[in-house]
């Protein structure tokens, strides 16, 4: 077990989707990680809740509106159960962790196992059985037990576990910050001390490796301070979270005496006292990345003073590629799995036969949204895919600023349909409303446009979407977008982008080549009606022409997509660029 030196701690994984332990990007990203992982033999291990009642199933009824039920699921018909159980203090009480293993099986068969925590234990009280039942549920003191079970008792497991020679603890998003509390933990219990020094705190910082995935403020989990010392209270964890943790554990991860606590220095826990778990995170990490070029940028902006670099995201690629384009790249680039670098070469697939393997693909989606919805789509108009969470900042509802228009355009170039699919958090009255806009649209434009919004978005319906459309429409308002994978896993597919320049699209967007860009990146006065206008313009006067009128040449951009895109925004590489930069480097 000693030999996995690579920890990583990520509050949603997506392994697969009978597992519903994931509510969108954040967790397909931390499961193709982890895929990418074992094709490449990093010895790694990985670390999330289990969520008995998953994130949630969706329903929307006729109206649009979502409304959520518990998933139902049985873990042990994914998962083994270990022997192996951990503690950790809650408000006074001990509370009893298990641990069910998944493991990943890699391309050359080595395998990297997931640890799922559970407090669903008979020894535990009911309230405390219950914190891992909801994905993103509950209020700030379920969620904070909730990161306290995942930073602190997944190490405890770990240890339990038998892993006690760990290199790097990685942190996917604040959340497992907490993790290094229980680091600092052991270097003094380590030392035979009850309270830390500096050379802890340097310890620690040694072994841990952050990454920030989002500029989103409610992306970066805040807690009240008189809430942290209620729930971790001092004779639990040796340390005065009201004043010590202020001003010493401050003092020490910034090295500076106490009496020099500037304002710098508050960002930690705010005046008002919150205790922010990004900047935890920072503080206590060697290593801190964005998650694309643009992410880094706006990522130091965000964190003055801090170094943060820049690994952009990926896709695992063996994962996403739908099966008639598999079979296609198999006949044309030979071990494009095991080197998916070499997926260059797929510029050279005939045309012709990259057509009929994506109008394969294409069918198969169509007969699912046919079936779901009657809707009648059809396998010769061109259809855009817009699958995503479901979040205002995403602006899924942007084509339809002017339904008029898309009505016009779809009449006189030749035809449009629309698949769309995305769940909003329980709790985000906009993304609810955002979907409602949608259904009412689709109704609008009905005998003209084909519109459908698929319930209970999942890894399976988003293979399918990414895999049949034949444009991805993607649309957030800058610069909110970290990165956004759903275009990387369309172009593996052979399908290009129309997307605002923000992400990895700034990376991946060659005009014309890979597909195509709304706005500009400088743009920023009227930003929704420039937007919108950009769509009109390129759906009109570019895309649809090429489409139904120059088939020849828009193949040629399905190709580049694959090509370009598909060979660089993939796990396989990000994965190599973490273990020369954070995981192995010096």
């Amino acid at each position: 077990m000693s030999d996995r030196r690579i920890a990583y701690f990520s509050f949603e994984i997506a392994i697969e989707s009978g597992l519903p332990t994931y509510s969108g990007g954040l967790g397909a990203l931390a499961g193709d990680t982890i895929r990418s992982a074992a094709d490449l033999r990093v010895p790694m291990m990985a670390v999330t809740l289990l969520y008995n009642k998953g994130y949630f199933h969706q329903r929307l009824d006729p109206n649009g509106w979502q409304t959520e039920e518990p998933t139902v699921w049985t873990p042990s018909t994914y998962l083994a159960e270990m022997p192996a159980r951990a503690t950790v203090r809650l408000e006074g009480r001990d509370v009893r962790v298990r641990a069910w293993k998944y493991e990943v099986v890699g391309a050359s068969g080595y395998r990297v196992p997931v640890y799922f925590l559970d407090t669903n234990l008979a020894e535990n009280t009911e309230w405390d059985r219950g914190l891992t039942d909801h994905l993103y549920g509950g209020d700030d003191h379920y969620r904070l037990c909730q990161e306290i079970l995942l930073g602190m008792g997944g190490v405890r497991m770990l240890r339990a576990l038998g892993h006690a020679d760990i290199r790097r603890f990685h942190m996917n998003e604040g959340h497992a910050a907490l993790l290094t509390l229980e680091l600092l933990r052991e270097e003094a219990e380590r030392a035979g001390r009850t309270e830390f020094r500096q050379e802890d705190v340097e310890a620690v910082r040694g072994r841990c490796v952050f990454t920030t995935h989002t500029p989103v403020p409610a992306g970066h989990d805040q807690f009240p301070l008189e809430l942290v010392q209620r729930v971790m209270p001092d004779d639990d964890y040796g340390m005065d979270l009201k004043d010590r943790f202020c001003v010493d554990l401050l003092a020490r991860i910034l090295q500076l005496p106490p009496a020099q606590v500037t304002d710098r220095m508050r960002k930690l826990v705010r005046p008002g006292a919150h205790l922010n778990m990004t900047h935890l995170a920072l503080n206590l990490s060697r290593y801190v990345n964005g998650v694309a070029k643009k992410h880094g940028e706006v990522s130091r902006l965000m964190f003055a003073g801090y170094h943060v670099d820049a690994i952009t995201n990926g896709v695992h690629a063996a994962t996403w590629v739908g099966g008639p384009v598999q079979a296609l790249l198999d006949r044309y680039v030979e071990g494009w799995k095991e080197d998916n670098f070499s997926l260059r070469y797929a510029l050279g697939i005939p045309r012709e036969e990259l057509w009929t393997a994506h109008q394969e693909g294409k069918r198969e989606l169509l007969e699912y949204v046919n079936q779901k919805s009657d809707a009648g789509m059809d396998l010769e108009t061109l259809t855009i895919g817009f699958a995503r969470r479901a979040a205002t900042y995403k602006r899924a509802d942007l084509l339809f600023a002017d339904v008029e228009r898309v009505r016009r355009i779809a009449r006189e170039q030749g035809g449009l349909q629309i698949v769309y699919a995305g769940k909003a958090h329980p709790r985000d009255q906009g993304g609810k409303e955002l979907i409602q806009r949608i259904v009412q649209a689709a109704r609008t434009l009905q005998g003209d446009v084909k519109v459908v919004y698929l319930e209970n978005y999942d890894t399976a319906l988003a293979r399918l979407v990414t895999a049949g459309a034949d444009l991805w429409l993607n649309t957030p308002l800058p610069p909110n977008e970290a990165s956004g994978t759903s275009g990387m896993k369309a172009a593996l597919n052979g399908v290009p982008s129309l997307s605002v320049l923000d992400g990895w699209w700034i990376e991946g967007c060659i005009e014309g080549v890979t597909g195509w860009s709304i706005g500009k990146e400088e743009d920023a006065e009227d930003r929704w009606a420039r937007d919108a206008e950009s769509i009109y313009e390129k759906l009109e006067h570019v895309v649809l022409p090429l489409y139904y009128r120059d088939r020849a040449r828009y193949l040629d951009v399905m190709r580049h997509a694959l090509a370009l895109n598909g060979s660089f925004f993939n796990t396989q590489r990000m994965m190599q660029q973490y273990v020369l930069r954070a995981y192995f480097a010096d």
